[in-house]
This record gives structure tokens, C-alpha cells and sequence, in this order.
């Protein structure tokens, strides 16, 4: 029966939001104009209370004792200050060398589907930046207060700005701690699939909502789609997502249904066929294409199966010769399971997008079960029959979903089984080999 998907709102500025996750640019900038201000501001603060001091003797300073306490007097702040310019240049360099290792590691290792983890890592982000922060301030403020000269008796005293550099210290080496203790969290594959699979039940579960009958003319004009087309003409790249309000509203204007032709995650190349049109003529190239966001590579936005490519992916590689870790493959396979169980109760096939009145203005394709089983097992089967490990867990995944599913998408689940028993009869070199290898396990063989 079609069903009817509901998907989560993107949200204010999804682009730039995209970018600003996507890039290493923008939280580094942000961290030295950050650090060039604030020395700016210090820098004026600290000669304000200078002439204060040197104008009005009587006046009482001693509200600024935890400024002189923390920062102490004249060449000893100005030095403290150097001292941190330096431990910052020297900090940068080893985060950045940490960063390089562990991308290598993610790639080699895991997969470079993976690698996205790492660069949308926010606490990466935000210890780059307050490093560059600090090192730019306390460079600049060493470069202000020395400019003063040293040995004057009428130098300015860096009260605030040595004890805005302690405190950048302390707040760096906080945040050290910390992006240490996520970047090995990162480089373990257990929490690296865990993540990948937190994000895709997030996904099905924003994508996904209670079904409903779909009137029998949107079902037939679903189905028939007929009419015009609307061709790809910009530059090729992978389809990572698409604004469904706003194709919504292109269609609800023009009196049209606008078919979505290729599934997100598809790549698209000139001439490839984007929409389908049925109820008037096609709508221009820009206004449908401005809807459609593509780039060079897949990610976890709207793409409904990608999480079971990278996990897919994972097992694979754990799976190859050069690397023969079939346990590794298990986990894989122990979050494919939640990813499959999450997915068999889901509307799955096409997802019909209703304007205000609730009338079918955009029919999106999305992975069908059958789909979803054939990526999450066929490549791990194949890989992996010659270890038993890997089929008594596969094995045991396929009970529970037989058992889970809805009656109607258990045959896709038995034909899977059909498929691990002939391969696993055509390897064994005995019987008793082959009941042992298809006997279900979930920690394969423990």
C-alpha cells in the first residue's frame, strides 16, 4: 500500500550550515579574528589603567589584586606571556599531526566513507581554533606591551592581558585533553560504528513517519507518472539532498507532481533525467535544480541507506585478505542488525510529499527492503562465507529478522537465507562443517 513520508524540516540556512560542517575554514578564522580582537580591547584596557594609576596616585588600585596576583609585575607578565606564544606555536603542530595520523588511520583501517567523522568532529574544530586564538592574542599582546619598552619605568604593565593569556592556557590545555580523548575514541572502530550507526537511526527516524493511504488518484498518477521530463544540466556530483518544501511549493503553484527520478546518493551526470512531470508542463531548469544539492560524495543528510554502506564497508575491509578480522566484521554486523530491525517497520519504496491541502505534490524514490537486505548482506556473505564466525552470525541476523518484519517483507529475508545455505553447502567440505557454520550465533562463534 503507498504510504506517505514525512520529512524534518532542514531547518534556517541549511547550505551554509553544510559548509560551515563540511569545512576546517571557517571555526579556525573565526578563532584569530576572535584572538585579534580581544588583544585589541586588552591592549587598550591595560593603558587605561596605566594612566589611572599614573595620574591619580590616590586613587585605590587594590580591587585589581587577582590581576597582579595572576598575572604578576612588568618583564615577569611580559615574559609569562612570550612563554604561551610559544607553547601555542608548538600545540598547534601536534594537533595538526595527530589530525593527519588519524585521517591516514580512518582510511586505511576503516573506510574512506568514514572520513567525514574527523573532519565534522567539532571538538577538532574548537581546539584548532582556540589555539590559533591564543597564539595570535599573545602574540599580538607581546608584541603591543614590548613595543614599550622594557626596563621603562613608565612601561605599560600587561595586568589583564598576562591574565587573559593564563587563562587561554588553561582553557587550551583543557581542550588538549579533550581532543585527545575523542580523536583515540575516533580511531577505535567500535565507537566509529556506533556513531555511524546513531546517525542513521536518527535519520530513519526523522525521515520516516506514521503511514497513511495515499487517494486512489495520487496513487494512480504516482504510478503513471507520464508526461514531460526534467533533464540534470549543471556539473555532475552526487545527489546528497533535496528541499522538499520548496519543490512542494514549485508544484502546489504550478498545479503539477513532480516525480523524483534518482534516489538520493545517486550520481548525476548532464542528461540524466531528474523529475518526471504529470499534470502540466515542465517548470524551468533553475527553479527545480535549485533545489537539489549535490557534491562529491554521500553523506548522512537524507540518505537513507548510506549507513548501512559504510558499515557494509567496514565489514568488507575487515573481511580482505590483508587484513582477516572477522570479529571486526561481527560488530559491523551487530549494527547492520539495529539498522535492519529500525528499517523493517518504516515505509519503504516511494515517499509521496503533500502540500497544505493535503494534495501529493512531490513522489520521491527511496531504498525498498529487498534493496536495503541485498546492501547490508550480500557483500559481508560473499566476503566472509570461508569464516564461520561470520556466517553463524549472519545466520543468527536473519532469524531475528525473520522474526521481526512484517509478514509481508519476510520473503526477502528467506531468500537470504536460501542464498547463505547453498553458499555454505557449496564450501564445507563436509556436512557436519556446514550445520556447525549455519548453526546462528550473534557473537559467531562467541
Amino acid at each position: 500500500m503507498p504510504m506517505t513520508v514525512v520529512r524534518r524540516r532542514r531547518g534556517v540556512f541549511p547550505r551554509l550550515r553544510k559548509r560551515m560542517r563540511n569545512s576546517f575554514l571557517f571555526v579556525p578564522f573565526a578563532g584569530l579574528l576572535i584572538g585579534w580582537v580581544l588583544a585589541t580591547l586588552v591592549v587598550r584596557a591595560d593603558a587605561f589603567i596605566h594612566d589611572l594609576d599614573a595620574r591619580w596616585t590616590e586613587v585605590d588600585l587594590s580591587g585589581l589584586w587577582f590581576l597582579r596576583t595572576a598575572a604578576g609585575f612588568g618583564s615577569a607578565a611580559k615574559t609569562a606571556v612570550a612563554a604561551v606564544s610559544s607553547a601555542m606555536l608548538t600545540f598547534i603542530g601536534v594537533v595538526f599531526s595527530i589530525t593527519l595520523v588519524a585521517l591516514q588511520m580512518a582510511a586505511g583501517q576503516f573506510s574512506p566513507r568514514v572520513l567525514r567523522l574527523y573532519v565534522e568532529s567539532r571538538v577538532t574544530k574548537l581546539t584548532l581554533g582556540t589555539f590559533l586564538c591564543t597564539f595570535l592574542y599573545t602574540l599580538r599582546v607581546q608584541k603591543e606591551y614590548g613595543s614599550s619598552g622594557d626596563g621603562d619605568g613608565d612601561a605599560v604593565v600587561p595586568y589583564l592581558g598576562a591574565s587573559l593569556a593564563m587563562g587561554f592556557l588553561v582553557l587550551s590545555l583543557g581542550l588538549f585533553v579533550v581532543y585527545v580523548h575523542s580523536t583515540i575514541r575516533l580511531m577505535r572502530v567500535p565507537y566509529v560504528m556506533d556513531r555511524v550507526c546513531r546517525e542513521s537511526l536518527r535519520l530513519i527516524r526523522d525521515s520516516a513517519g506514521p503511514g497513511r493511504a495515499v487517494d486512489g488518484g495520487a496513487a494512480e498518477r504516482a504510478a503513471d507518472p507520464g508526461g514531460a521530463t526534467v533533464s540534470h544540466v549543471r556539473r555532475p556530483g552526487v545527489l546528497q539532498a533535496v528541499d522538499v518544501p520548496r519543490l512542494v511549493a514549485l508544484a502546489r503553484r504550478e498545479g503539477l507532481v513532480l516525480h523524483l527520478v534518482p534516489r538520493i546518493g545517486d550520481y548525476l551526470v548532464p542528461g540524466t533525467v531528474l523529475f518526471r512531470v504529470s499534470g502540466g508542463p515542465a517548470p524551468s531548469d533553475a527553479d527545480v535544480q535549485a533545489a537539489l544539492e549535490l557534491g562529491v560524495e554521500r553523506t548522512t543528510e537524507q540518505d537513507l541507506a548510506f549507513g548501512i554502506r559504510q558499515l557494509a564497508d567496514i565489514a568488507s575491509r575487515a573481511l580482505s585478505p590483508s587484513v582477516n578480522d572477522p570479529t571486526t566484521a561481527v560488530q559491523a554486523l551487530d549494527r547492520i542488525e539495529v539498522l535492519l530491525t529500525a528499517f523493517a517497520v518504516q515505509p519503504l519504496g516511494r515517499a509521496f510529499h503533500r502540500d497544505a491541502d493535503g494534495a501529493v505534490r512531490l513522489v520521491e524514490t527511496l531504498p525498498s527492503w529487498p534493496d536495503l537486505l541485498d546492501l547490508a548482506l550480500t557483500e559481508v556473505r560473499d566476503y566472509g562465507i570461508g569464516s564461520v564466525q561470520i556466517t553463524r552470525r549472519v545466520a543468527a541476523c536473519l532469524d531475528d529478522l525473520e522474526r521481526l518484519a512484517p509478514p509481508d517483507r519476510r520473503e526477502p529475508v528467506r531468500r537470504h537465507r536460501d542464498l547463505l545455505e547453498e553458499a555454505v553447502h557449496t564450501t564445507a567440505a563436509t556436512p557436519q562443517r556446514a550445520a556447525f557454520a549455519l548453526q546462528p550465533d550473534r557473537q559467531g562463534i562467541g
